[in-house]
């Protein structure tokens, strides 16, 4: 868990500071660049649909593990659209509660506990 966590953190890290980098030279404007990109029908396109779609799943599943509660739908938008430091930040939060028990960090404390 020690290496998983090591993990999480450098990912936070590295796009928190590559992200800064690009809106100090570029600014804010990543939506319309990013969905431009899909509808040129290029490689650049096909890679931002595929992150896209990595992204809606990450959304579904923080949604999924609160059982769509408000907070679950809160979280999942905040996935979906903070990308992978906040999926980074929030397994990181998650491994320290609940105390590395991968079951609990994936299905949420309730589902992991009626599996057994």
């Amino acid at each position: 868990m020690t290496l998983f966590r090591i993990f999480l953190v450098t990912i936070i890290a590295v796009v928190g500071v590559y992200t800064a980098i690009v809106i100090a030279n570029h600014g804010m404007g990543l939506y319309p660049i990013f969905f431009a990109d899909i509808a040129d029908m290029t490689w650049r396109g096909q890679f931002n649909l595929d992150f896209l779609c990595f992204l809606i799943m990450s959304g579904v599943w923080v949604a999924w593990r609160h059982a769509f509660s408000v907070r679950g739908l809160i979280l999942g938008f905040a996935a979906f659209n903070l990308g992978a430091p906040f999926l980074a930040a929030y397994l990181l939060v998650e491994s320290v509660r609940n105390k590395g028990d991968s079951a609990a960090i994936l299905l949420g404390k309730a589902r992991a506990a009626n599996r057994r």
